[in-house]
């Protein structure tokens, strides 16, 4: 007897498990019998658009509750600009849940890529982020360019500067462009000491000068050389109307 209702059990199991799996392929469940209705998006949404999220999701959704992939979803949804992490969840009887987080970027990194803030590289629009500096080297020493800008923002912040540019060549040799358009050459290792000694002397190199500094060459053991454009030419004067020039 004991057998018996083992293999009952065993059984009724087996067709438990088997049964969802026959009611898809005969379409017993399918999406007019256990339909999808509530789609659930949260996030923050500063870059990512909701409507977009949505837009990418209900097509994979219309094949009713037990048919839906989550995989699917979730890749969908993490190809989409500006996505982090997905996470996808279905709730009895007809409820699909998506929640997602953003990169946050930092910088402009190449053509059509940006930067986090946890030094991941991920797809953008194109133009996004114009606001952002450009950073440019090799993308094992994308923690190295990260540093440098931080050391070097706060540098020329006080003197009215930003940095536009970060650039670091094959070789390990460092550019900055501030966004006046001075090239800063800092040259290889640690550039810092040296660009907090120009840092230091700017309000001395601008003191007087109209022109505009083109480039520095901070590679130098105890000093730098600088490159100077034209100065400007004068504005014209203007005449205001109804006013009479003299002689006239």
């Amino acid at each position: 007897m004991n057998a018996l209702l083992r293999i009952a059990a065993w059984s009724l199991a087996i067709a438990l498990v088997a049964a969802p799996v026959v009611a898809v392929l005969n379409g017993w469940i399918g999406g007019e019998r256990w339909p999808m209705r509530r789609l659930a998006v949260t996030g923050e949404f500063r870059q990512v658009d909701e409507q977009a999220v949505r837009e990418a999701v209900l097509p994979l959704v219309r094949r009713g509750f037990f048919a839906v992939d989550l995989d699917e979803v979730r890749t969908a949804v993490a190809d989409l600009p500006w996505v982090k992490t997905v996470q996808v969840r279905k709730r009895w009887p007809d409820r699909l849940e998506v929640s997602l987080t953003e990169h946050t970027p930092v910088a402009r990194w190449g053509e059509g890529r940006m930067l986090s803030e946890a030094g991941e590289l991920f797809a953008a629009p194109a133009g996004a982020g114009a606001h952002l500096p450009l950073f440019e080297g090799p993308e094992d020493r994308i923690g190295e360019l990260m540093a440098v800008f931080s050391s070097a923002r706060p540098l020329f912040l006080p003197l009215g500067r930003s940095v536009e540019v970060v650039r670091m060549s094959a070789r390990g040799s460092w550019s900055l462009v501030l966004d006046d358009g001075t090239v800063l050459e800092a040259g290889r290792g640690d550039p810092q000491p040296r660009l907090a000694r120009f840092a230091r002397m700017w309000p001395q190199l601008r003191k007087g000068d109209p022109r505009p500094l083109l480039r520095a060459d901070l590679r130098y053991t105890n000093g730098f050389a600088v490159v100077w454009g034209e100065t400007p030419a004068p504005a014209p004067a203007q005449t205001l109307p109804g006013t009479v020039r003299e002689g006239a």
